[in-house]
C-alpha cells in the first residue's frame, strides 16, 4: 500500500483556511480519492479543554496552554494522522504543528525551538499551506460570519505577531496562499500549489 500524504492549512483566524480546505475535500471526493478531514484541536480530552478555554476568555499560564497543545497533537498523531497517512489517504488537517509554532512563540516561546520539537516528534507534512492575510482583515471576516468567539485568540494585537512567526517560517514543505482575493481565487491557488507539489 502506498503512503499517504499529509497536508495541512495554517493562518491566522480568518484566513480563511477552514474553507478552503472543505473546497479541497470536496474536489478529492469528486475524483474519487481517499482521504480523511481533521483538525486542531481535537474534539479529544485535551482539544475540548483548549476550546472551551478560547470561548472562555479565561486564560491559563502560557506553559499550560502549550502543555495542553502538545499533548492534543500527541494524541492526534497516534489515533488520526498517522493511521491516515498510513492506509494511502490524503489526510488534510485543519491546523496542525506549525499552528502552535506560530500561537504559543506569539505568546513568548522561541518559536524556532517550538519547531524543531514539532518536527522531532510529529510526522513532517508533504505540503503545508499558510494563508496570508492582514490580522485586521481576518477577524473582519470573523466578526461577519458570527458564530462562537474566541476571545483569548481573537486579538488584534496578538494575532499581529501570530501573523509575524507565521512570514518568519521558512521549511521546504510551506506553501503560502494569498488568502486576501474571493473563496474561488484562493481555492484555484490551492489546486494549483497541490498539484505542483504533489501531483495531486
Amino acid at each position: 500500500m502506498n503512503r499517504g500524504r499529509l497536508i495541512v492549512f495554517e493562518g491566522i483566524d480568518g484566513s480563511g483556511k477552514s474553507t478552503q480546505l472543505r473546497l479541497l475535500a470536496e474536489q478529492l471526493r469528486q475524483n474519487e480519492i481517499a482521504h480523511l478531514v481533521t483538525g486542531e484541536p481535537t474534539d479529544g480530552p485535551w482539544g475540548r479543554k483548549i476550546r472551551a478555554m478560547a470561548r472562555s476568555g479565561e486564560r491559563v499560564t502560557p506553559e499550560e496552554e502549550l502543555h495542553w497543545f502538545l499533548e492534543d497533537r500527541r494524541e492526534h498523531v497516534a489515533t488520526v494522522l498517522r493511521p491516515g497517512i498510513e492506509t494511502g489517504q490524503i489526510v488534510l488537517s485543519d491546523r496542525y504543528f506549525l499552528s502552535t509554532v506560530a500561537y504559543q512563540g506569539a505568546r513568548g516561546f522561541d518559536p524556532q525551538a517550538l519547531l524543531v520539537q514539532s518536527e522531532a516528534e510529529c510526522p513532517l507534512p508533504d505540503l503545508a499551506l499558510i494563508f496570508a492575510i492582514d490580522p485586521e482583515a481576518g477577524l473582519a471576516r470573523v466578526h461577519a460570519r458570527g458564530g462562537t468567539a474566541e476571545p483569548a485568540f481573537e486579538d488584534a494585537e496578538f494575532l499581529s505577531r501570530v501573523a509575524a512567526v507565521f512570514r518568519s517560517l521558512d521549511r521546504p514543505y510551506l506553501a503560502r496562499i494569498d488568502a486576501r482575493g474571493p473563496v474561488a481565487t484562493v481555492a484555484r491557488a490551492v489546486r494549483e500549489t497541490v498539484r505542483e507539489r504533489l501531483a495531486i
